[in-house]
Parts: C-alpha cells; structure tokens; sequence
C-alpha cells in the first residue's frame, strides 16, 4: 500500500464556469487555468501519482501544451489513473477536501463523489469530498480563489 497527498488552488475570475470534481457548479465566477481548472480534481490527480511515484500533473499535462487548452479534468483524471496503473496499482480510497468561502457546496458534493468514482471506475465508497470555509481568512475565505487538498492510498 502507498498513500498520496496532492493540493492545488486557482483564483476564481468572470466568465469562466465553475467546475468543481467533474460538475459544474452555478456561481457568478469560475477558476481560471489552462484546462478547466478543476482544483478538486488536480488535488486527487497530483495525490494519486504521488502514491504512485510518479511526478506531478504539469509534468504529465504542461499548461504550455495546446492539447490540453480548455480540457475537462475529468479527461486528465482517467489519463492519471491511467499512469497509475500502468504502474500495477488500484485505488484504495480518496479522501478530499474543497476550501472555499463561497459558493456552499453542501449540496453538489454527492453529485461529486458519484462523478469521480464513474470516471475511476471504482465504488462511490471509496471516494470522500467535504467542504470547509476558512472562515473569511486568507485568498479563499475573501472569495479570491478555491483550493483543494486530497489524500488517497493505492495498493499493488
């Protein structure tokens, strides 16, 4: 068994939809990045590599490649596991957490576990998404940006 940490953030703009683990999200900003900027998604991405011992996602999907302009996250997450198992390992579980001030997300995080656990292929159960605030602190708790963090276990 290997365990694996990943975290990423993106500061929130206009005109940009709000994709947050795979489903948007109806809000008057969304993240801004050269895909679609999913943070949940790049924090389980870059947490399951990690365990794997594989290097980070702008490694394996560079922001300066056209090819990955504007492409759903949810393509990058079935090309990590992928990678990882190409490597001989499965996933175990994934544990997430979204930090964000704003939206709430209370009711869209079902709707999130459901869509990553059908693009890994692996039960609802072994995939957890919380949310917290920080409490109007720092970038994400002034409504700047959305961050998220992830653990996840593989085992071979």
């Amino acid at each position: 068994m290997r365990i694996g940490t990943g975290y990423d953030v993106h500061r929130l703009v206009p005109e940009r939809k709000l994709i947050l683990g795979g489903v948007e999200i109806p809000y008057e900003k969304g993240l801004f990045g050269h895909s679609d900027a999913d943070v949940l998604l790049h924090a389980v991405m870059d947490a399951l590599l990690g365990a794997a011992g594989l290097r980070d996602i702008g490694y394996y999907f560079p922001p300066s490649s056209e090819e990955f302009a504007g492409i759903s996250s949810l393509e990058l997450l079935r090309r990590t596991y992928g990678l990882v198992k190409g490597e001989g390992y499965c996933i175990g579980n994934i544990d997430a957490t979204v930090i964000a001030q704003r939206p709430r997300l209370a009711e869209y995080l079902p709707k999130m576990r459901e869509t990553m656990a059908e693009c890994l292929g692996i039960p609802v159960s072994d995939v957890n998404v919380k949310a917290t605030t920080e409490e109007g602190l720092g970038f994400t708790g002034k409504g700047e940006g959305i961050a998220a963090q992830a653990v996840c276990l593989l085992e071979k």
